[in-house]
C-alpha cells in the first residue's frame, strides 16, 4: 500500500502535459499510487504505454462496458493538471462528455479532496464565462492553482502532498 493514497490525475491538452512523467516521477517519489486520465485530446499528446509503465495502470480515455471491473483503485485526492479553458467551463457546467470530466464531475461533494492546475491562454482567461465558472468550482470545495506553461511541478507536488497525511505503516 502506498503511504499517501490513490491520486486520480486527469490530464488534460496544454502544454505541460508534454512532461506530465515528471509530475508523476514526483508523486511517485513521494509514495502516491498514481492513476491517469486523460482528456481525449491529451490522450494524443502522451505516450500512454510509458506513462501506464511508470504508474503501474492503464491510462484511461474511454468509459468502460457496463460489468467490467474498473482499473483504477479508488481515489484518495483527485487534481486535473494541466486544466484547460474547455475542461474548467465544462466541469462548472456539469457537462459529462468525457471520462474525464465524468471522474471530476462526480468527485465534487464527496469530501474527497479536488484539485485544479489550470493553464489557460491569456485571451481565454479574459473570457467572461471563464472566471465565473472557476470561481464556481472553487465555490463547490476545487482547491485551485494556476500555472505557467513551464510548470515547476515542485509546487504541483508540495500542494497535493499537503492534502493528506502518510498513511501508517502495516
Amino acid at each position: 500500500m502506498n503511504r499517501r493514497g490513490v491520486l486520480a490525475l486527469v490530464v488534460c491538452a496544454a502544454p505541460p502535459v508534454l512532461r506530465i512523467g515528471e509530475l508523476i516521477e514526483l508523486l511517485l517519489a513521494d509514495g502516491w499510487a498514481v492513476c491517469v486520465t486523460a482528456t481525449p485530446t491529451a490522450a494524443t499528446w502522451i505516450d500512454r504505454e510509458a506513462l501506464a509503465r511508470q504508474t503501474g495502470y492503464p491510462v484511461r480515455v474511454e468509459w468502460r462496458m457496463p460489468g467490467e471491473p474498473e482499473p483504477h483503485p479508488s481515489a484518495d485526492v483527485v487534481a486535473v493538471v494541466p486544466a484547460t479553458f474547455n475542461v474548467i467551463n465544462k466541469w462548472a457546467l456539469g457537462i459529462n462528455d468525457t471520462l474525464a470530466l465524468g471522474i471530476l464531475n462526480e468527485t465534487l461533494g464527496t469530501g474527497i479532496p479536488v484539485y485544479a492546475f489550470p493553464n489557460v491562454k491569456t485571451q481565454l482567461a479574459a473570457h467572461p464565462s471563464y472566471d465565473r465558472h472557476l470561481r464556481q468550482l472553487v465555490s463547490a470545495g476545487v482547491q485551485a492553482m494556476s500555472m505557467t506553461s513551464d510548470p515547476n511541478w515542485q509546487i504541483v507536488g508540495d500542494r497535493l502532498h499537503a492534502s493528506t497525511r502518510p498513511r501508517p505503516s502495516v
